[in-house]
């Protein structure tokens, strides 16, 4: 008897133009899209400027995203920029997006309607796995990987294992995806899951926003999977057929799908989460972390910075103040986002309460700028890593949790439960 197929093998043999693959595979795939940013890109240039092909293989399928130093912080990162703009120039792609015109990298793509359900898509950045939430395979890969997709259109992957996680019951009141995939790397831990994909399940799963599915697969890197994936149900259909003129076909898994790993989850008493320094799985609920006072508080990323976080925060400390000594630091994952968040008042709200509100950067999530800290600051923070030196200084500590952890922590000068705030 012929067993089902989960939706990861299925996109990935269609890819490879093969009837059936299995873990440990190795396949040349066709890549549907592929991406760098203004870290990557010209060590990507770099290496395909090695190889004898020294044309783009599809331009149209190239995306270039300049973000995480923007607009540029030192004279070296705007002699970057100027590289990539030229290389863009150079090969006719079309599909870069200059500092204001675009955000951050794993949002754009999703905007854009670059990753579609079905699809193959690399990235030179590791939180390319957040396309996983529009039913593609979506990874990150070096950016040696890159070059030799630009110079040839495919790449050699392994077939990953996959581990489903199933998650039944209903969510509490102000906790968030964020808490959930926190929730999971706390149980999972960095190791069990590398190089598989995780498959997320389930009717929590089905009744989140498309944002918030982004939010998991996004840190499906953090337990070390290879990528993350959820079927593509109604709402992403027909986000993605707003956003694109190209076509596409959904798969998804079979019914009798075999999984080599499983993991139920029940999300009725979940708390909110945070992960404490300097291990994105080091993670406790909320109330056990102590009387934990900050010095930063900081939303956005491709993790956090989407207009459902923003709303959530402003509807934390609307009509409220952040309190004397904390810095609030808010950045929107893109320009789309940023419009959205100033027409809608949320934006007024957020700098009324005291936060300063920036346009799309990746910013402080990688040490970049907009908010370093400084010997011995503490920041609870709604981005994605809490390793150590992550956000500035070594001897500082950054703390992750969610938009609405962080929005309450601001108010209240010390890490805090949402509703407390709230009652």
């Amino acid at each position: 008897m012929t067993q089902g197929v989960c939706i990861t093998k299925k996109i990935l043999a269609r890819s490879a133009g093969r009837e059936l693959v299995e873990s440990g595979d190795f396949i040349e795939a066709k890549i549907d899209a592929v991406m760098v940013n203004d870290l990557t890109g010209v060590l990507a240039i770099d290496s395909f400027d090695k190889l004898k092909e020294k044309r783009i293989w599809d331009p149209n399928r190239v995306v270039i995203v300049l973000d995480h130093l923007i607009p540029p912080d030192s004279v070296n990162s705007a002699e970057l920029q100027r590289r990539l703009r030229r290389f863009a120039a150079e090969h006719k792609i079309i599909h870069f997006y200059d500092v204001g015109w675009g955000g951050i990298c794993h949002q754009i793509l999703a905007e854009k309607g670059h990753i579609r359900p079905g699809c193959v898509v690399v990235g030179a950045d590791s939180h390319t796995c957040t396309g996983g939430a529009f039913g593609a395979f979506a990874t990150g890969v070096g950016s040696t990987d890159v070059a030799a997709v630009f110079a040839t259109g495919s790449l050699w992957l392994k077939i990953p294992e996959v581990m489903r996680l199933n998650f039944e019951g209903s969510f509490k009141e102000y906790v968030l995806p964020k808490d959930l995939i926190l929730h999971i790397a706390g149980t999972l831990g960095q190791d069990v899951a590398n190089y598989m994909s995780l498959e997320f399940t389930g009717s929590p799963i089905e009744g989140m926003s498309l944002g918030g599915k982004m939010t998991l697969c996004n840190m499906a890197v953090e337990v070390g999977a290879k990528s993350g994936i959820i079927e593509p149900d109604e709402k992403t259909l027909n986000y993605v057929s707003s956003r694109t003129q190209t076509g596409f076909t959904p798969v998804h898994s079979d019914p009798d799908a075999v999984y080599e790993h499983q993991r139920e989850f029940n999300v009725n008493d979940l708390e909110p989460q945070v992960a404490v320094p300097h291990r994105v799985e080091n993670v406790k609920p909320v109330d056990e972390v102590g009387n934990v006072e900050i010095d930063q508080a900081f939303i956005g990323s491709c993790t956090n910075g989407r207009l459902e976080d923003l709303e959530i925060a402003a509807r934390i400390l609307r009509g409220k103040k952040v309190k004397q000594g904390v810095r609030l630091i808010v950045i929107p994952a893109s320009q789309e986002i940023y419009r959205e968040a100033l027409k809608g008042g949320i934006a007024q709200t957020l700098t009324e309460a005291g936060a300063y509100f920036a346009p799309s950067t990746c910013g402080p999530c990688l040490g970049g700028h907009y908010g370093l800290l400084a010997d011995g600051e503490v920041c609870i923070s709604a981005t994605n890593r809490n390793f150590q030196g992550r956000m500035g200084s070594p001897k500082s500590k950054v703390y992750l949790a969610s938009p609405a952890t962080v929005a309450a922590s601001a108010l209240q000068g010390k890490i805090t439960n949402p509703k407390d705030v709230l009652t």
